[in-house]
């Protein structure tokens, strides 16, 4: 039985738009999949609603898949609590770090037509500077940035310097041995260097690309990793402790402009328009066999005492997506952070299931957790 058609009750259209949510509809707050009959798009209303007033969320953007297809979407409260402007059709958030599994499907797509090499070492193509010293740091491809093997740092700019180590701020450095678990948007970014300078382009025009590859093939309307003006218009504002947090373009680096591809974290759209990628991803549109397949198959273990494993229940990861384990069965995963905005998935291929959410909020995790819990056990 599919996970999402359980709880929704439908499973060929769009569910929400024709959908109001009475005060009269009631949904235990213990609700689980396993518990409970199947839910019409109204209750499914109401429990997405309850869910935003548990987590205390000013907006949220929400989608549901299911059997490879879109059945349910929301966008729904405050663009801005200060102003109480409200979320509408429109509306773009932030979606932080679900932009890794995007610019890993771009990667992916380029490598099927031989452009990149994913196991040619990347110094080869573009020497990392800051890291020429680093012999180690030779090592490293493609394959092990997608999954993050590439022993970098996050970012270079935000971690916080290892112990005992006499580096400066927003200096390059090696965290541990390439081959390691190692968490690293530093390693996309680079990445992204490389496929803009052998596409042709720089990091300032490699959004064309994806616009090429991807926006305008897969219907990702307005999706963006610069701002454009359909974004600069249709923004939401972040919160953190539910107050508006009013900052220019998310920035990994001090050179950073609003016109820089961020392959890390600063994709631009919404959870309905993230589902249509995901649909995609599973379907293995745009995709050879070889390449969907290494995208989910695992390419490394987390080790059990990492501390993304500990809060977070990731046990690999793919080229491009983490792994996890329910008593279910096993799914695919990816988690999102700019501060401010906080995002989430979870798909199962097989059944072609899965969420997708995005809230300009630093609360996000619970949801997240509390929508694993429920669809995903």
């Amino acid at each position: 039985m599919s996970r999402i058609r359980n709880v929704l009750g439908c499973s060929s259209a769009v569910c929400l738009a024709a959908c109001a949510t009475p005060a009269a509809v009631v949904v235990p707050q213990t609700y689980t999949i396993s518990q409970a009959p199947a839910l019409s798009a109204t209750q499914m209303d109401a429990l997405v609603q309850a869910a935003m007033q548990r987590f205390e969320l000013p907006g949220l953007s929400i989608a549901f898949i299911d059997d490879g297809a879109i059945v349910y979407e929301r966008k729904l409260g405050l663009a801005d609590t200060e102003t109480d402007a409200p979320i509408t059709p429109n509306s773009v958030f932030q979606v932080a770090s679900l932009s890794k599994p995007v610019f890993a499907y771009l990667v992916m797509r380029m490598a099927d037509r031989g452009v990149i090499d994913l196991d040619r070492p990347l110094w080869e193509y573009r020497p990392m500077a800051g890291l020429v010293h680093e012999p180690n740091y030779k090592q490293i491809t493609a394959r092990m940035v997608l999954s993050h093997r590439t022993g970098f740092p996050n970012w270079r700019w935000f971690d916080p310097i290892p112990e005992g180590r006499d580096i400066q701020r927003g200096s390059m450095y090696m965290k541990t041995e390439p081959g390691t678990f190692s968490y690293s948007g530093e390693g996309y970014n680079w990445l992204a260097e490389i496929v803009a300078q052998e596409t042709g382009r720089s990091l300032l025009t490699l959004d064309e690309l994806f616009q090429q590859e991807m926006v305008a093939p897969l219907n990702l309307d307005n999706a963006a990793f610069v701002q454009t003006p359909y974004i600069e218009a249709n923004a939401v504002t972040g919160h953190i402790d539910g107050k508006p947090n009013y900052r220019e373009w998310p920035r990994s680096f001090p050179e950073d402009t609003p016109q820089t591809f961020g392959a890390a974290g600063r994709l631009h759209t919404d959870a309905a328009i993230y589902a249509r990628f995901l649909v995609a991803l599973m379907d293995g549109t745009g995709l050879s066999q070889e390449a969907q397949r290494a995208m989910f198959s695992k390419a490394t273990d987390i080790p059990v005492d990492d501390n993304m494993r500990k809060t977070s229940g990731e046990i690999g990861w793919t080229l491009g997506l983490s792994i996890k384990q329910g008593a279910s069965g096993q799914y695919f995963a990816h988690g999102g952070s700019n501060g401010d905005f906080k995002s989430g998935f979870a798909i199962d291929p097989e059944r072609g299931d899965g969420f997708v959410f995005v809230t300009n909020s630093d609360r996000g995790d619970e949801l997240n957790a509390w929508l694993e819990d429920r669809f995903f056990p």
